[in-house]
C-alpha cells in the first residue's frame, strides 16, 4: 500500500481524473451547441456544413484525448484520416457518415457527467484523507479546538482527533486504489469510443490483405525485371568482356596494337557493366541508405534528379530499416514520375517526424492530373499500406501534384 501511494502511476492517474471535468465542460458545451445549431438549420442546408465541421472538430479533439490518455499508459491509434477522393460536395458531406466523428461526439457528451463524478470523488477523497490524517497538526487553529460536526457537537477531544487521524491515514492508503478504479472507468471509455471500431478493423484487415497480394505481385514482377535487366545488360556485357580479354591475350604477342584496342574496348565495357550494376543496386537498396540514413539517401536522389529538387526538413533519429527502405522507394519512384510525366520545373521533398510517424511530402509544379488508381501510384500506396502507413495524392489538372505519405517509425 505504501508503494502505491508514492507510485508515479497514482499521481499520473490523479492528474488525468482532475482534467476530466474541464474537458467534459468544454467538450459537452461545444458538441451540444454546434450539433443543436446545425440540426436546427438542416432544413435550409446551412446546417450541413455546421454539423460536418463540428464532427471534424470532434475528431481533432479525439486525437487530443488519445494523447492525454498516455497519462494512463494507454496508447491507441488515432482515427484514420477521412478519404479525400470524390467531388467537393461529397468530400464536404463525408464527415456526416463518419463513425469516428460521431463516436468522438458521444465521448465528449458522456465526459461531462463522468468528469463531474470523477473530479468530485478524487478531490473529496484526497482532501478528506489528507485533512483527517494531518488533523492533529492544525486542529488547534480552529475556533473550538477541532472540527465542528454539528451546532452542538465538536470533534475536539484528544481521542477523537487521534481517531480521525487514523481514519485519514487509512483513507490515504486506500486513495491510490480508488484512483485506479476510476481511471479504469476512463480507460474503458477511451477504448470503447475513441479506439478503432470493429468495423474499421475489419475494413483495415481487408485492405491490408488486398495490398499484401498486390505487393507480392509487384515484388515478383520487380524480381523478373531485375533478372531481365541483369541478363540483357550487365551479364551480356560481362560475357562480351570475357571474350574480348581472351582474344586480346591471344593477340598480345602477334598483334600488340589489336590487343591494345581490344583492351580499351574491354575497359569501356567493364565501366559500363559496373555502372549498370551500381544502378541496379541503388534501385534495390543503396549503400548510402544503410550507411548514412534516409536524409542522405533522399539528398542523393535530389542531386541526381534532372528536375530541380529541394529537400526540406530532417529526422532527429533513424527509423527502422524497413521503414527507411519503404520511404526511400516511395521518394525515388515519385521523383522518377516527376521527371518522366509531370513536365515540372521544380519539386520539393519534405521529411518530418512527429508522434512516432514519419511524414513525407513530395510536391511539384507540373501539369497535375495524376491518377491515384494508376499502376504506379497504386503500387506506392500498397508499399505504404504494407507497413501500416497511409498514402494520399492530390493532383488537380494544371495544379501540380502533392503526395503525402505517413509511415510508423516508432521503434
Amino acid at each position: 500500500m505504501f508503494r502505491a501511494l508514492v507510485d508515479a502511476r497514482t499521481w499520473r492517474e490523479t492528474a488525468y481524473l482532475l482534467l476530466d471535468l474541464p474537458v467534459g465542460i468544454a467538450g459537452f458545451t461545444f458538441v451540444v451547441t454546434s450539433l443543436s445549431v446545425g440540426a436546427s438549420l438542416l432544413v435550409t442546408l446551412v446546417g450541413v456544413p455546421i454539423v460536418a465541421l463540428a464532427l471534424v472538430a470532434c475528431r481533432w479533439g479525439a486525437i487530443g484525448e488519445l494523447r492525454r490518455a498516455r497519462l494512463l499508459r494507454l496508447r491507441l491509434d488515432p482515427p484514420p484520416p477521412l478519404r479525400r477522393e470524390g467531388s467537393f460536395f461529397r468530400r464536404a458531406a463525408r464527415p456526416l457518415t463518419d463513425t469516428a466523428g460521431w463516436r468522438a461526439a458521444a465521448y465528449f457528451v458522456l465526459m461531462l457527467p463522468i468528469g463531474i463524478a470523477t473530479f468530485t470523488v478524487v478531490v473529496t477523497w484526497w482532501a478528506a484523507a489528507l485533512g483527517m490524517a494531518t488533523l492533529p497538526a492544525w486542529a488547534w487553529s480552529l475556533p473550538r479546538g477541532g472540527p465542528q460536526i454539528t451546532d452542538t457537537y465538536d470533534w475536539n477531544k484528544p481521542w477523537q482527533i487521534a481517531l480521525a487521524c487514523i481514519a485519514g491515514l487509512v483513507l490515504t492508503l486506500l486513495a491510490p486504489w480508488a484512483v485506479r478504479a476510476l481511471a479504469a472507468l476512463d480507460r474503458g471509455l477511451v477504448r470503447g469510443l475513441l479506439g478503432t471500431s470493429r468495423r474499421a478493423l475489419e475494413r483495415r484487415a481487408e485492405a491490408l490483405a488486398e495490398s499484401r497480394t498486390r505487393t507480392v505481385d509487384a515484388t515478383t514482377e520487380e524480381r523478373r525485371r531485375l533478372e531481365r535487366d541483369l541478363h540483357d545488360g550487365a551479364q551480356q556485357r560481362l560475357v562480351s568482356l570475357g571474350l574480348d580479354l581472351g582474344i586480346a591475350l591471344e593477340k598480345l604477342e602477334s598483334d600488340p596494337e589489336g590487343a591494345r584496342s581490344l583492351l580499351r574496348g574491354a575497359h569501356g565495357d567493364a565501366q559500363l557493366a559496373l555502372r549498370e550494376l551500381r544502378d541496379l543496386a541503388r534501385g534495390i537498396h543503396p549503400a548510402v541508405l544503410t550507411d548514412r540514413g534516409l536524409d542522405a539517401a533522399v539528398s542523393g536522389l535530389a542531386a541526381r534528379s534532372p528536375v530541380r529538387v529541394r529537400v526540406r526538413g530532417s529526422l532527429r533519429r533513424r527509423p527502422p530499416a524497413s521503414i527507411e527502405a519503404t520511404a526511400y522507394f516511395i521518394v525515388s519512384e515519385a521523383l522518377t514520375n516527376v521527371a518522366k510525366h509531370a513536365e515540372a520545373t521544380s519539386a520539393e521533398v519534405a521529411l518530418e517526424e512527429e508522434d512516432g510517424r514519419l511524414r513525407i511530402e513530395i510536391s511539384d509544379d507540373g501539369r497535375g492530373g495524376a491518377d491515384p488508381r494508376g499502376a504506379g501510384l497504386r503500387g506506392l500506396a500498397d508499399r505504404a499500406a504494407a507497413v501500416d502507413g497511409s498514402f494520399a495524392v492530390q493532383s488537380p489538372p494544371g495544379g501540380g501534384t502533392r503526395i503525402v505519405t505517413e509511415l510508423p517509425c516508432a521503434s
